[in-house]
């Protein structure tokens, strides 16, 4: 079974919705290497950020792995 990486990047301010993102790698072959990259991925993310942009807008990284059919 395949797994689908969803990734958004979120603020906590009233009125911002989640933005859907692209990442570079969608689809993997189990969930841990999906989680283990979304985490990464994540962290890579917020960290491009400055420390004033993400505390000014309350700036976090969300992601889910589902379960795709197999290939």
């Amino acid at each position: 079974m395949k797994y689908i990486l969803i990734m958004f990047i979120c603020s906590l301010q009233s009125g911002n919705a989640c933005k859907l993102i692209p990442t570079d790698i969608s689809e993997f072959k189990d969930h841990y290497d999906c989680a283990v990259y979304g985490y990464n991925y994540s962290h890579e993310l917020i960290s491009e950020f400055s420390r004033e942009f993400v505390n000014q807008y309350s700036v976090y990284v969300q992601f889910m792995c589902k379960a795709g059919t197999a290939t």
